[in-house]
């Protein structure tokens, strides 16, 4: 587990999927709108899938891997539908890795993605920084030792030196890997006194990895607009910016894809609002142990597909 916490304002720790999903709920009129089918197909795999739909968008943590574990199948999977002609692409809210490091990473799971299979939600909003702020110095929130080669900005480590939450022509959120209670006081009396551009790369509020769940940018980005009202820029899914980067990789139309994932939110909301189909994964990931229908009925965000793993 992460060790970030905060007071009142974003709640509890988020350990565990119903605190998740409260939250989640509660942020909904920041997230797109999208309609639903009335009801979802229940399919053992990917492979009963990709009889109704010509390629998929991935998530990546709860469907291809969890932390830094493959899935058990998932390898095998993807090899079995590449050699049907279906299409694939990685769509990912892992905001502190560049493009390169999360192909390596993948590749050390073993899977064959290539460098335009992998859509981060990192470089939509790089590519985004000099149309929100035009020459801007950016206070970036980066985990230790993030390269930012990838990004052709003027960039200040917030964490390293906080003056710059304050200082700064706007702040660029990628990780919470050192983010702490008071650096977020720091942030919120910053914008404050000083509104100024807020880019959450990262909208996830939380990740499921091999200790349970980690708080994730998006987290603190609600949290800090329940207290002040800063322009906020979100890239990444539900978002469409990301999923409009994920379809144009693929070649198809939209509705030919399905955006596959384990978070409703995220994944099936933004597939939704995307034109996408959408597959629930519920073994690894947000929903791993749980029944997952009380959550799609209170949300009332149905699935097309729900299967257990890929």
């Amino acid at each position: 587990m992460s060790d970030v916490s905060l007071d009142a304002g974003a709640g509890d720790m988020l350990s565990d999927a119903p605190s998740a999903f409260a939250r989640y709920e509660a942020i909904r009129p920041r997230l797109p709108q999208a309609s639903f089918p009335a009801q979802s197909l229940h399919l053992p795999s990917l492979e009963d899938v990709a009889d109704h739909v010509d390629g998929f968008l991935l998530d990546a943590f709860g469907v291809l891997n969890v932390g830094d574990t493959a899935i058990p199948g998932a390898v095998q999977r993807l090899r079995s539908l590449r050699a049907r002609g279906k299409r694939l692409a990685v769509l990912t809210n892992a905001a502190s890795y560049t493009r390169a490091q999360l192909l390596a990473k993948y590749h050390r799971l073993g899977f064959d993605f290539t460098a335009d299979e992998v859509v981060a939600s990192r470089d939509v909003a790089v590519a985004r920084l000099e149309l929100i702020a035009p020459g801007a110095t950016w206070a970036v929130i980066a985990a230790e030792g993030d390269s930012f080669a990838d990004i052709p900005a003027r960039l200040v480590d917030a964490v390293a030196d906080p003056s710059a939450l304050l200082n700064a022509d706007g702040v660029l959120f990628l990780s919470t890997a050192r983010w702490t209670p008071a650096l977020q006081a720091a942030l919120v009396a910053a914008l404050k006194q000083r509104p100024r551009p807020l880019v959450i790369a990262n909208p996830d509020l939380v990740a499921p990895r091999e200790g349970g769940l980690t708080l994730e940018p998006g987290l603190f980005g609600h949290d800090l607009l329940d207290q002040v009202p800063v322009r906020t820029h979100w890239f990444g899914k539900p978002f469409p910016e990301a999923f409009a980067e994920g379809i144009a990789r693929t070649g198809l139309p939209a509705g030919r894809l399905a955006m596959v994932g384990d978070t409703l939110h995220t994944d099936v909301l933004g597939g939704a609002a995307a034109g996408c189909r959408s597959v629930l994964v519920t073994d690894h990931g947000l929903f791993a142990g749980l029944d997952v229908r009380p959550f799609i009925a209170a949300s009332r965000m149905t699935p097309d597909f729900i299967i257990g793993s890929i």
